[in-house]
């Protein structure tokens, strides 16, 4: 869904390089009111995203016993103004911040799946080989697909941001090369950082481990799956590793939210759909009085300082704001690209003289459409029968199978040569 969206919105993007380009599009390709509803559903998106955040770092430095000695109010405020610093340096700082918080999430990933597989075939730790063992006991697809449902907001979340490539696709210096170049590699970007991680990560560590987060254990209950699955494998040194690459991790999020709702904010308010004063521009590009508005926003993020109970509720209810306003963004990416198609054939112009074409098209389908066709089949009949994985030992390998005689053999043989 998350690879089509952002084609889609590449496609936009590389043709018409707006600042703020979802509210844009939206009153440009569908209607007025809605480009309201959605641009304001956007900023809100990121403006619930920046406190979601830091408060979510506060809790992954609980894992550290002599972090949970210190207020958490005293980590957010390191980390809100490191956010906020990056995002006055404009665009430019927005990209160099990124481009090293990239290179370290990269090397991490990449580093536990090699270590994720050592640990799955026994070469560390006393669990010995895993294989696939958790994936059949207990099972994946946890209370099937109301679980798999419930599951879907904070999936959501951790795949937001990815259509960013299109809100700066007017700040970047070659719009007819930047933006394309970055949809091209949201495809690795998905395999690699979450079908390949997940799958790994579901190996060693079974849903019912009561370390996790909202766990029974009150203890590490706020360690990740990356932590639990070398910290049981008796690693001692890599979960105080892995924990501050997921705290930059969460640092990058709130980087990109200030970025996201300021730029939001100023295109909204350059069509008169917000305060007009957020609309100033300065000579370098910058949004500076949203990002002010934006920052001024991120202080709800001290509601960590109200108590485990308090900030627990906050943060919940701040995910499933931005889960599902993304959900809701990307399906009016969809929207206004058909309807973008549907205008440029309409105006007489032929699909071969757009600078960039979204691939997921009919041609797209026409190559590939046995794949999504075999794979419906097999999660639907998972869902539904819920089928144990076929183990090495559980295989069949006696009935219907025919013996072979020699004599049988021979005498077709001589048959075959006599004939």
């Amino acid at each position: 869904m998350l690879y089509c969206t952002v084609h889609a919105l590449g496609e936009l993007a590389v043709l018409f390089p707006i600042s703020g380009a979802f509210a844009v599009y939206n009153s440009r390709f569908i209607d007025p009111v809605w480009g309201f509803a959605m641009g304001w559903n956007y900023a809100l998106y990121w403006l619930v995203t920046l406190p979601l955040e830091l408060t979510a770092a506060s809790i992954t430095l609980s894992f550290w016993s002599g972090a949970r000695n210190v207020n958490p109010a005293a980590w957010v405020v390191i980390f809100y103004i490191v956010v906020v610093l990056i995002n006055f340096f404009g665009v430019r700082g927005y990209g160099e911040a990124e481009f090293i918080f990239s290179i370290i999430k990269v090397l991490a990933v990449i580093g536990f799946c090699i270590l994720g597989i050592i640990i799955v075939t026994g070469g560390v730790g006393p669990q010995g080989y895993l294989g696939a063992h958790y994936w059949y006991d207990p099972g994946a697809f946890n209370h099937g697909f109301k679980g798999l449902r419930s599951t879907f907001v904070t999936a959501a979340l951790s795949f937001g941001g990815t259509e960013l490539v299109g809100l700066t696709a007017a700040e970047t210096e070659n719009p007819r090369k930047s933006p394309p170049t970055a949809v091209k590699q949201v495809f690795w970007r998905i395999c690699l950082f979450y079908m390949v991680s997940l799958t790994i990560v579901g190996c060693p560590v079974t849903y019912t481990n009561d370390q996790l987060l909202n766990g029974s254990s009150s203890s590490d209950t706020n360690a990740s799956p990356f932590v639990i699955a070398v910290k049981n494998a008796g690693i001692a040194a890599v979960p105080s590793i892995m924990n501050p690459v997921i705290l930059i991790a969460v640092l990058s999020v709130g980087n990109s939210s200030i970025c996201g709702f300021s730029r939001t904010l100023a295109a909204l308010a350059d069509r008169g759909q917000a305060p007009r004063f957020l609309r100033y521009i300065d000579q370098a590009g910058r949004p500076l009085l949203a990002i002010i508005f934006a920052s001024a926003v991120g202080l709800l993020c001290f509601i960590v300082a109200a108590g485990d109970d308090t900030r627990t509720q906050a943060f919940n209810w701040m995910l499933a704001i931005s889960g599902l306003s993304s959900v809701m963004t990307w399906a009016s990416i969809c929207a206004c690209h058909i309807r973008f198609r549907a205008a440029w054939k309409h105006n007489g112009y032929n699909v071969s003289e757009l600078p960039f074409t979204s691939q997921p098209g009919v041609a797209f389908f026409e190559a590939y459409l046995s794949f999504p066709v075999v794979l419906a089949f097999y999660l639907a009949f998972k869902l539904w029968k819920r089928p144990a994985f076929k183990r090495i030992q559980d295989i069949d390998v006696t009935s219907g199978r025919r013996e072979l005689d020699l004599a049988d053999i021979l005498a077709f043989e001589r048959a075959e040569q006599a004939g």
